[in-house]
């Protein structure tokens, strides 16, 4: 069995770095979110020995989680962010974030939104379309200010990742077509409302080859040297984010592997003054964080061995949306029981509601179970299907832990909600 380095299994138990995953299920309940404060360092000291020393900022992607203490950690850490929302805003500044680290992402920008983060003094936003410049540029002058922008293009490089989180194919939605770009710069310019300090490129997630950040890279630097001719200067450059991470037997490549080829074409166009921007969500948090569930029944059939956890969809959505794969562990393994192979489902009205499929696994009903690099794109998509509560989370720092989100309650579900009085 694989553990992670700061999940390993110790005298016949799996532990969060100093704590046993069994400890903090009987405390908190399951289904159950566990993070180590140490993944996350760990992870993010990558990012900063790769930009040591070199003008670049690395702006945590919050989607992929959002918890404030993640953000927090992530902000005492020295890290900009990368948002996608009026509420990932306000949830970064609740943080403590200093709004002129943060680049606003995404491509349904509202009104309110974009007021919201002008009344900041956000960084950048990284527009996605002709008609958002446009909105962009009318609310900015209506609020007396002007508005820092990039343009996010889409060079049409394969991330060789999964369709659903590639993101720079030119039949994505994402981006505006590098080929219209310049006539979009040239647009901008002439509103006195806009200031252009960047170009945005994003391509994907969980991406593994170097090779099409540098495909991406090289039509960047062609658009550079496109606008520069034009008289349009920048400030950055933004690569986006899609590191990937090991989920079996990927190998994913250091931030270094990506930055210093970067910083050297740079160098040799005499652009070393350009600011990078990286905007890495997964592979800061992927694997600092694990999902505790515990068996419910284990169902033998003539077709399949199901284990039925509490744990499902709406807690963990990436199988069942992507057909993910996530290692599954024994908290506490059984050497004497044989195993079978199962498929890990769980309890929602749903035959797409599976955490892990063809499994070789030794269990009993009531063990508990870690479904692991469970960090990102995880709690941050759960839901409240079929009415069910969402999870807790927990952060580990050595021996210490922390309730960073408590479970959600029966009545919490429908507090919001209204019943018409009689006769209305």
């Amino acid at each position: 069995m694989k553990t992670a380095l700061h999940f390993p299994l110790r005298d016949g138990v799996l532990h969060a770095e100093d704590i046993p995953l069994a400890a903090l299920a009987r405390q908190h309940g399951t289904p159950l979110y566990v993070y180590s404060r140490a993944a996350l360092r760990s992870a993010w000291q990558r990012y900063e020995n790769a930009i040591a020393g070199r003008n670049a900022l690395v702006c945590y992607g919050v989607k992929a989680n959002s918890n404030l203490a993640v953000l927090h950690e992530f902000q005492q850490l020295g890290a900009g962010f990368d948002i996608v929302s009026g509420g990932e805003l306000a949830r970064v500044l609740a943080a403590g974030a200093s709004a002129d680290r943060i680049v606003f992402s995404g491509v349904g920008k509202q009104a309110w939104e974009i007021r919201q983060a002008l009344a900041a003094g956000i960084k950048c936003f990284n527009v996605e379309s002709a008609g958002e410049l446009a909105r962009l540029a009318d609310i900015a002058r209506e609020a007396g200010v002007r508005a820092p922008v990039s343009l996010r293009v889409n060079p049409d490089v394969d991330a060789k990742t999964h369709p659903y989180i590639s993101t720079g194919l030119k039949d994505n939605k994402f981006g505006i077509d590098i080929r219209q770009a310049p006539a979009l710069y040239r647009q901008a310019r002439q509103h006195a409302a806009l200031e252009i300090v960047g170009v945005d490129c994003h391509i994907g997630s969980q991406i593994t080859e170097i090779s099409p950040y540098l495909d991406a890279l090289d039509k960047l630097l062609a658009l550079i040297d496109q606008l520069t001719a034009e008289g349009i200067t920048l400030r950055h450059l933004d690569l986006g984010g899609g590191l990937g991470i090991r989920y079996t037997d990927e190998i994913p490549p250091d931030p270094a592997d990506l930055l210093n080829p970067v910083f050297d074409a740079l160098a040799q166009r005499g652009l070393d003054g350009l600011q990078i921007i990286l905007e890495p969500g997964r592979s800061l948090v992927g694997n600092a964080g694990v999902l505790l569930t515990r068996v419910e029944y284990l169902k033998h059939t003539e077709a399949r061995n199901f284990a039925i956890v509490d744990a499902a969809m709406n807690d963990l959505m990436r199988p069942a949306l992507y057909e993910a794969w996530h290692q599954v562990a024994p908290v506490e393994p059984r050497a004497q029981t044989a195993a079978r192979t199962y498929d890990i489902v769980g309890p929602i009205c749903e035959s797409g509601d599976w955490l892990a499929r063809g499994r070789s696994l030794a269990l009993a009903q009531g063990d508990l179970l870690a479904i692991q690099s469970a960090g990102a794109y995880a709690f941050s998509m759960s839901s409240q299907y079929n009415s069910r509560p969402r999870a807790a989370e927990v952060l580990v720092d050595g021996g210490q832990s922390w309730l960073i989100r408590a479970r959600e309650t029966i009545d919490s579900l429908y507090a919001l909600e209204r019943i018409p009085a009689a006769g209305q």
